[in-house]
């Protein structure tokens, strides 16, 4: 069965960027409701319950059709904020380094042009949904967006920063603007654990 991975951090400890009280929100009530759902939708399905869930997610088709779109949704929502918690930190937004910051500087130019165009992405996601920098099936880096919980992996990308845009992520201290909550989010971006994901994935 499906559990909630421990949080790196206490749900005060990215104030003022990200408030206690959406963390815990987010992460007790969200983050939860989806693992619970996901383990609900896959009861007496003893073959997925042996994959994990990167493969459950990149094999969309092999889930049986009555429970597809459960697993899609709530499955894509467990992973998809396993990732998101994985690269938030109280040390991060010093920046990106390494293999992955040379990377990102031969695509984007320099670190501004890449925040400019992944901030557009995560504002022009209409309603709810994510914001990503993705390695796409080339091995190169990408910057995409996804509806509701639906997750790069499933469409063959594989996703190594992840913004959360949905209004339960950021209402609370920034009501509607998104953009605000966008710029706040750098100053707590994990780039250790981006960077991490980035070799891992080449």
């Amino acid at each position: 069965m499906f559990t909630l991975p421990k949080l790196g951090f206490e749900f005060d400890a990215l104030e003022p960027h990200i408030d206690a009280k959406t963390m815990e929100i987010h992460y007790t009530k969200h983050h939860r409701g989806y693992a619970d759902k996901l383990n609900v939708a896959l009861q007496g399905q003893a073959s997925l319950l042996k994959m994990t869930i990167e493969e459950i997610l990149k094999n969309v088709e092999a889930i049986p059709d009555e429970i597809r779109q459960a697993v899609i949704n709530n499955g894509g929502g467990y992973f998809n904020h396993n990732i998101f918690w994985s690269v938030l930190s109280p040390e991060g937004g010093s920046g990106p380094t390494g293999i992955f910051n040379t990377a990102l500087m031969s695509k984007y130019g320099n670190l501004e042009v890449f925040k400019d165009q992944f901030g557009q992405a995560a504002v022009a996601r209409f309603g709810s949904g994510w914001a990503w920098l993705v390695i796409d099936e080339d091995k190169k880096l990408e910057i995409m967006s996804s509806a509701n919980q639906d997750c790069p992996l499933s469409i063959g990308q594989t996703p190594i920063l992840a913004l959360d845009v949905w209004e339960h992520a950021y209402y609370l201290n920034y009501q509607n603007r998104r953009p605000d909550y966008i710029a706040a989010f750098w100053n707590v971006v994990n780039w250790a654990e981006v960077e991490r994901r980035y070799e891992s994935a080449r």
